[in-house]
């Protein structure tokens, strides 16, 4: 398969990422796989943020530039200042855009202390709590893995490595709500994938809300989601086998329901 999508689509790997696509539109799946969908949000951004400073602590330091709305202001006209949402005007966007250009040119990503540090609080709450020590001390962080499965070719990195257990880190809105977001998010795939390059059966969440007091919860993918994973890890590739084998031009997907 590798050579094959490598000719198709100049990447010779799928990942979680590139399977939850195939799921859906495979112009979407496509367009992902040869680098053109380019999808960031503030949510992907403090994610982001947040495992960093959970595992690479140091290299967090060096890549992220911490910048508060008083700098971002300072840069601004009174008449902004003094507005009643200063950061949603123009001016406060483009003197924005032009600092994280800045930063960028640096190497560097631009956060606002804000999220910073509310990642910070996150993990205090995590170690204060005890679930940092029972399941990431000790374990290897940001585990990279570039593997041939039953012919499937998988790259990707999880956070944390047990030697009896897999760990998954999660910010969320919602904890009474991550059940739904395993499904919609497809966390199950990631989970199947996971513990099957691996060859180990456990594998966990830590889940924390992204609002104080940022509860957190220790959460166990069960053998049924497990098995979900699985069903759409296949499907996933029936659609990628089918799209390399088709002429690529043919819109195969449409939505069909009564209501």
């Amino acid at each position: 398969m590798r050579d094959k999508l490598t000719e198709a689509v100049g990447k010779p790997h799928l990942s979680y990422s590139s399977l939850k696509y195939a799921l859906g539109d495979m112009r979407l799946w496509e367009m992902y796989m040869r680098g053109q969908l380019k999808k960031t949000s503030d949510a992907l951004i403090f994610g982001t943020l947040y495992d960093m400073l959970l595992f690479e602590t140091d290299k967090a330091m060096e890549e992220y530039q911490v910048i508060d709305t008083d700098q971002i202001l300072a840069g601004c006209s009174q008449k902004t200042q003094d507005s009643k949402s200063p950061h949603l005007t123009k001016e406060y966007k483009t003197i924005k855009g032009d600092m994280e250009g800045e930063a960028n040119a640096k190497g560097k990503t631009l956060v606002s202390g804000e999220d910073w540090k509310k990642a910070q609080e996150m993990i205090q709450r995590l170690k204060d709590c005890g679930l940092y020590d029972k399941r990431f001390a000790g374990g290897k962080y940001q585990v990279e893995f570039n593997v041939d499965i039953d012919g499937i070719p998988l790259k990707g990195f999880l956070d944390c490595l047990q030697d009896d257990s897999i760990i998954d880190s999660k910010s969320s809105r919602s904890i009474s709500k991550f059940r739904y977001d395993v499904n919609s998010f497809s966390y199950d795939i990631q989970a199947y994938v996971y513990t099957k390059v691996f060859d180990i059966k456990d594998f966990y969440w830590v889940v924390q809300e992204k609002a104080y007091p940022f509860y957190p919860a220790d959460v166990k993918c069960s053998e049924e989601t497990l098995f979900k994973g699985e069903m759409k890890f296949h499907q996933a590739l029936d659609n990628i086998n089918q799209w390399l084998s088709s002429d690529r031009k043919t819109i195969q997907h449409y939505a069909e329901f009564v209501v």
